[in-house]
């Protein structure tokens, strides 16, 4: 029995312990008119609890956005489009590689909190494949800025996803999506209510041929196929009108073609001891990586009072294999690196609040988190002499690496409604941080002030201390010294390990509603710090490697406004950002010793950080009583990220330019057909990147980038779906 099956059968039988035991003091009142021992309403009872859950941990303070489902299908591909396409029209987030899922928000890599029915989901390896799915939401909160205590270690934003639920939307349905880039995909969901046990599951399968970034301007990539299989599943059990059992499990497996340049240099390869000129067409590369994650959560919540809490154990396994082409990998770059990365969390997550008074809330709560992570690789390299020139045939390194890191953290903070306009939420959190390469701890005060001056003006501000360790996951592990004398071999031997990042964090906000259905905002928000974490891909594979800056300083403003009336819906997003740091100081190794020289003395662009970025979206939404009709037109911008400049004297500044900037316009239709009660056909048309523009989001250099990515050119996409 695999790791996960283990921890997630042991979760199951202690969470059944523990509501046991509860059974056993707090028994269920018989209706006395009735020969059952327990008669429940299960609407009323799961959505009371509903309310009880988001008390617990709320985002007070903080910077938040709100997306539904009916928001998601007014976007590009709906509910079809990858998870990070949804995120993109939040404030302040820039796009980098759709395909892996980066994401930049308010100028930092990644750093990101996901949650799913407000429990923390544990970190799976860096890669390209989403296994979160949009088609499972019922809606999300995005919350970023000054973080309440209740939020630790990923610290840039929080995704807090509520799952469909089966207590509102008891329904099946079946669509198939499919269009340009070979794309097809199948996906099914079912929901409903057993008793006083709901359920939701989805699934879909997908292929096509832009799994990663084109890394030219054609229209179509070469050796790009991605297939890609998705399954979550959600069950809820209420035990009492004041208790429920909640049981989530997900799995993904997806395999991608790294897509290949045609045209390069075939460099050289080896004979003996000679090096002599190689024939090998870049176009028939066949490089691989494949994905595997799970994870699973066991949930208790009970709510009796003014007593809030919820307690969750939760296990992950995530894999990434990367297979190199053991050819022509030593042909162009003189090594073939085979490696596999396994990671496997485990964790305990308890959070709780009491209504103490009218005016005070307190909130407080725990979180325990596991994670062990294996490195085995297998790497082709030559002996080479001083010169740079082979010695000898090819020979093979074994490196296998264990890492572990275990994520400790409490927190406790007080709701105080000082006056009817005036709420201040004031805590602080302690987090421990051990692991095989760093032990850190720090606490990490936190307060947030929401001023209320009118029913339309509401003004924010607040402070936040923030204690962020490395993703265990990222951190290198290879032995550098193993490759001295090698075609692998590193620059540098020095190898300084990663340290957790310390900051201090102030945001300022206000909110106007101007008229009915027209609101605005602007958020402005200011970070420095010590040891700052970023990460990137270096060397052969496409698997993410931390490192520290000694200092950081990202700082930005971000302006929003939408109206609704009706049927008509618009949005605009606008957020300008500088986020910069000055001196590796760990995983030297991985840098030049020329930009390592430079970086040291001087302050540069961290290299996911876009001046200006934009999204625009309009929608209309016909309702009859014979179906629906929507229609949108959707847009996004962004001023370029970063690649490296060269200087008057000839001389590489790291991060020194950007890339052009860039928009694009898509447009789509989605019509409902109603065919008997509660069944639907529905149908979609979706245009993306309607003036198929040809534009770079990465062009190959800069910090941490080891190849050139395209946004998708024009794509036409249709489904149909049946609901019933």
């Amino acid at each position: 029995m695999s790791f996960f099956s283990r921890f997630i059968s042991f979760s199951v039988l202690m969470t059944f312990a523990a509501v046991a035991t509860n059974a056993q003091t707090t028994p269920a009142t018989p209706d006395p008119t009735s020969g059952d021992t327990l008669k429940l309403d299960p609407f009323i009872v799961n959505g009371k609890l509903d309310q009880a859950r988001e008390s617990i941990v709320p985002e007070l303070g903080a910077s938040s956005f709100h997306i539904d489902m009916q928001q998601i299908q007014v976007l590009p591909q709906g509910a079809d489009a990858p998870f990070n396409q949804v995120l993109l029209r939040v404030p302040g987030v820039a796009a980098d590689s759709s395909a892996n899922g980066d994401l930049h928000v308010r100028g930092e890599h990644a750093n990101l909190q996901y949650r799913i029915n407000d429990v923390l989901l544990p970190e799976g390896i860096s890669g390209f494949g989403l296994e979160l799915d949009p088609r499972f939401v019922n809606s999300l909160q995005f919350v970023t800025g000054s973080l309440p205590a209740q939020y630790g270690f990923r610290t840039a934003g929080v995704v807090d996803i509520h799952t469909n639920s089966g207590t509102n939307d008891q329904s099946g349905s079946f669509s198939l999506y499919g269009g340009s880039f070979g794309t097809v995909r199948p996906t099914f969901s079912a929901s409903g209510m057993a008793g006083k046990v709901s359920y939701f599951v989805d699934g879909s399968y997908d292929h096509n041929d832009l799994g990663i970034e084109n890394p030219t301007d054609s229209a179509k990539a070469i050796h790009d196929t991605t297939n890609q299989s998705k399954l979550f599943s959600y069950f809820s059990g209420i035990l009492d009108d004041q208790s429920r059992l909640t049981v989530m499990l997900s799995a993904s497996d997806s395999k991608f073609e790294v897509p290949n340049t045609p045209g390069l240099d075939s460099g050289t390869s080896p004979n003996g001891t000679q090096w002599v000129p190689g024939n090998f067409d870049s176009s028939n590369l066949n490089e691989n990586q494949h994905e595997q994650n799970y994870f699973g959560v066991v949930s208790y919540q009970k709510s009796v009072g003014g007593l809030n809490y919820q307690a969750s154990l939760i296990g992950r396994d995530s894999q990434v294999h990367f297979t190199p082409d053991p050819v022509g990998d030593l042909y162009f770059n003189g090594v073939a690196s085979d490696v596999a990365r396994k990671l496997q969390s485990a964790g305990l997550q308890i959070d709780a609040s009491d209504s103490l008074t009218d005016r005070h809330t307190l909130r407080g709560g725990v979180m325990l988190l596991h994670e062990s992570v294996s490195t085995d690789s297998v790497t082709t390299v030559f002996p080479v002499g001083g010169n740079g020139d082979a010695t000898g045939p090819a020979f093979k390194i074994t490196d296998n690496q264990r890492l572990y890191g275990l994520f400790a953290g409490v927190y406790l903070q007080d709701e105080w409604k000082a006056t009817s306009s005036l709420t201040i939420n004031w805590g602080a959190r302690f987090d421990v941080f051990n692991s095989s390469f760093d032990n850190e701890n720090k606490l990490s005060p936190r307060v947030n002030l929401i001023y209320n001056v009118s029913d339309s003006t509401t003004l924010h501000a607040g402070y936040a201390r923030y204690f962020t360790p490395p993703p265990v996951e990222n951190v290198p592990a290879s032995t550098v010294i193993a490759f001295d004398n090698t075609s692998n071999a590193a620059l540098s031997d020095q190898a300084d390990p990663v340290k957790a990042e310390r900051a201090n964090y102030f945001d300022v906000g206000i909110s106007q509603v101007v008229a009915p259905g027209f609101q605005v905002g602007l958020d402005g928000y200011y970070k420095r710090a010590k040891n700052q974490l970023d990460d990137g891909l270096f060397g052969q594979t496409l698997i993410l490697s931390a490192f520290n800056y000694a200092e950081g300083e990202i700082y930005g403003v971000e302006l929003t406004g939408s109206y609704t009336h009706g049927g008509f819906s618009t949005n605009l997003n606008l957020a300008h950002s500088v986020a910069k740091g000055k001196d590796w100081i760990s995983s030297q190794f991985l840098f030049d010793p020329t930009d390592l020289a430079y970086v040291h003395s001087h302050w540069i662009a961290l290299d996911h950080d876009q001046t200006l970025t934009g999204s625009f979206g309009m929608s209309y939404h016909w309702n009859t009583s014979h179906g629906d009709t929507r229609v949108y037109v959707d847009s996004l911008y962004g001023s370029g990220l970063r690649t490296d400049a060269t200087a008057a004297d000839g001389s590489t500044i790291p991060n020194g330019g950007t890339v052009p900037s860039y928009f694009t316009v898509s447009v789509g239709a989605e019509k409902s057909f109603k065919v008997g009660h509660n069944r639907f056909w529905k149908v979609r048309l979706d245009v993306v990147n309607l003036a198929d523009k040809s534009y770079q989001l990465r062009d190959g250099s800069g910090v941490g980038v080891n190849a050139a990515q395209y946004g998708m050119r024009r794509g036409i996409f249709g489904s149909v779906g049946y609901t019933f």
